[in-house]
């Protein structure tokens, strides 16, 4: 779970819903708009995450150019989705959502795609299944399969624990035995801690069931990205306990991607380290214009 230090988008930056033509998804977009813009980013959140594990992407990114449209996934805080049926949150389908979500922001040009954690490997299930709306692709603390053994008991206690209790309960589970999470990040504040319960009680158990098991089970995918024709970057910070640095220093290695790691983060550069992940990003979107 990324933290973000604030739930209100920041100054330039605009809440709304995208339409698709599979269905509305709560959406935070950013930066400039007119011919002079260098490109458009859409921007995949991880597991128990949101749209405003970017927030403070937004600001610099457009400082360098760049549009972002960050989302809530299906069954994700403020996007709908059912909460007692795991088939609509299958990887395939929410990789379907991403490509609905690419042609509804219609830019015009190929988009660059992010995927923090979880958001990685729907983005890379998108890109698998067409890879021509996309310019490039970043995964960021996103592995080559399932989670570490560490991680995935975490997870499988969260799954287990939501068969048998509500949002709530499970919230206040979660918070008295240090919850099943993808980051060790510090707790937040008391005033970010309302903004992130509330942000857990909307979403759906079935989605989180469903996504969890995904990361247990996720299979090694990363020589069939690789016969992908598309620009890719791989980015971490320098301490990961989900996916270990060593085996996201190999996957770059295996996918021929730009490596970035950013100092002083750990699983979420993009709430730990912002500013210098947003220059990460602009460096190397710089390096791949998107072409139509």
């Amino acid at each position: 779970m990324s933290r973000p230090s604030v739930f209100v988008p920041p100054p330039g930056a605009v809440a709304h819903a995208l339409s698709t033509a599979r269905g509305d998804f709560a959406a935070i977009s950013a930066g400039p708009r007119d011919a002079a813009h260098t490109g458009t980013a859409l921007l995949l959140p991880g597991f128990t995450g949101s749209k405003e594990d970017f927030i403070a992407l937004h600001v610099p990114l457009a400082a360098a150019g760049y549009r972002t449209v960050a989302v809530d996934g299906r069954g994700q805080y403020e996007s709908r989705g059912p909460r007692d049926d795991e088939s609509p949150y299958a990887q395939r389908e929410l990789a379907r959502d991403v490509l609905a979500q690419a042609l509804a922001v219609d830019d015009g040009t190929p988009l660059h795609l992010v995927g923090h954690s979880l958001g990685g490997q729907i983005a890379r299930a998108a890109v698998l299944i067409d890879a021509a709306p996309f310019a490039s692709l970043t995964l960021m603390s996103s592995g080559p399969a399932q989670i570490s053994p560490s991680q995935q008991e975490r997870v499988k206690l969260l799954r287990d624990a939501l068969t048998v209790l509500d949002m709530a309960q499970v919230w206040d589970a979660m918070q008295a035995l240090d919850a099943p999470e993808e980051t060790d990040t510090p707790s937040p504040g008391a005033d970010n801690a309302d903004a992130l319960r509330h942000r857990w009680l909307l979403n759906s158990p079935a989605q989180l069931i469903a996504t969890g098991r995904q990361l247990c089970t996720e299979p090694d995918l990363v020589d069939e990205l690789a016969a992908v024709r598309l620009p890719k970057h791989v980015l971490s910070g320098e301490r990961d306990d989900t996916w270990p640095v060593q085996l996201l220093d190999s996957m770059a290695v295996r996918l021929s991607a730009r490596r970035t790691v950013i100092a002083g983060a750990e699983h979420s550069p993009n709430t730990d380290r912002p500013e210098e992940t947003a220059t990460a990003l602009a460096a190397f979107w710089d390096l791949h214009p998107p072409v139509i």
